[in-house]
């Protein structure tokens, strides 16, 4: 990989360099896109200098390249996205559903890195349109969860809930899939050697999430006291998308005289969308950092997202670990070890301090290129 002005050059990364929880070194060095922590050679050039706090690079646990308001967009619009999220420092993508193809991603070398997880799995009219693969019997699950295993990067998306408007003015969050479906659908997965992460919002859609063995849960919005507990034993990582809840009202209000139930239920979560964060947080939960960017959130938030579980009362500390080394790690992907590829971020003051921070990077590198 090589910047407009020519092949990558040698950086010194005058830190201090915050390796993960506990471990910090006061500089490093990239040498052929990759962190050493010792002097290198007078023959590998002449490094050049990058001051700051040095993080290794952003994770965004639920983001939709390729995903636009009204479904799939085409490559350019794919390309934009992903340039943002890489600008904002995000450098490890898990795609948590997306209708476009986005497997091309994998062989940018200037976009981030891109674990997919292929389509959301919908019912008809139970998802919003355009955006997921819509099984016409809830029997097909289990093989539909097979075949996007085997065309995704060893995640599958399904959406456990959604609003029935089949039910007329009662409308209101139900589960999609039955529950031995479910467990069935779950367990063909882990077969393939794929996790699965859902989409909830209703607490009613949990217990079978959770009997079934589902490995991630997105938003988990309607957990109450004794499913966090289940949640937390089970160790099951939550993402939160704050900023995505932070627009149950305005569902809520579009929802106003036709559906009352379940715009009274959209309200309840957005007005203890923090204490719920905490409530989950305090029992031991891991919680992960998405923007729920794609559809109708910007990409390019991480730092929005990662302010709002600050606001909420996770420490600043907790929001960066979750934002970058230890859900690198719980990926499977490698942080700022000796060897390992320089992804990393440069902040002008410590973000454990205030994870605020985030939101001014200095520079982002990618594959040892200064990208920003």
């Amino acid at each position: 990989m090589t910047t407009p002005d020519g092949p990558a050059q040698v950086l010194r990364l005058r830190g201090p360099v915050l390796l993960d929880d506990e471990r910090v070194a006061a500089e490093a060095w990239v040498v052929g896109g990759r962190i050493t922590f010792e002097r290198p050679h007078a023959s590998a050039g002449l490094p050049v200098a990058i001051d700051g706090w040095v993080v290794p690079g952003l994770v965004d646990v639920h983001c939709h390249i390729g995903l636009g308001p009204n479904g799939p967009v085409d490559r350019q619009a794919a390309r934009a996205q992903a340039l943002a999220d890489r600008d904002s420092g995000v450098l490890l993508v898990r795609d948590a559903g997306s209708p476009a193809d986005t497997a091309w991603v994998g062989g940018e070398d200037d976009l981030p890195r891109l674990v997919r997880a292929g389509r959301h799995l919908a019912r008809p009219k139970r998802y919003l349109r355009h955006y997921g693969r819509e099984l016409a019997s809830p029997t097909d699950l289990p093989g539909a969860v097979a075949e996007e295993a085997a065309r995704g990067d060893g995640w599958v998306k399904v959406v456990a809930d959604w609003i029935d408007r089949g039910l007329g003015d009662e409308g209101d969050l139900t589960p999609l899939w039955p529950a031995d479906v479910l467990a069935e659908a779950i367990g063909a997965a882990h077969a393939a050697g794929a996790r699965v992460t859902a989409h909830t919002f209703s607490g009613e859609a949990l217990d079978a999430l959770l009997d079934a063995g589902v490995d991630c849960l997105e938003h988990a919005t309607g957990a109450d006291a004794a499913q966090i507990a289940r949640i937390a034993a089970a160790g099951i990582p939550v993402t939160p998308t704050l900023m995505q809840v932070a627009q149950f009202e305005a569902i809520a209000a579009q929802a106003d005289g036709r559906y009352p139930r379940f715009a009274a239920r959209m309200r309840r979560m957005h007005a203890r969308r923090h204490q719920h964060v905490r409530d989950l947080h305090d029992a031991g939960v891991q919680l992960l950092v998405g923007t729920d960017a794609g559809g109708t959130i910007g990409h390019g938030r991480i730092a929005d997202e990662a302010a709002e579980l600050a606001a909420a009362g996770v420490p600043d500390r907790e929001v960066l670990a979750a934002a970058s080394w230890r859900t690198r790690e719980w990926l499977g992907f490698p942080g700022l070890g000796e060897g390992d590829p320089a992804d990393l971020v440069v902040l002008p003051s410590d973000p454990r301090e205030d994870v605020r921070a985030l939101a001014a990077p200095s520079a982002v590198v990618l594959r040892g290129v200064r990208v920003r």
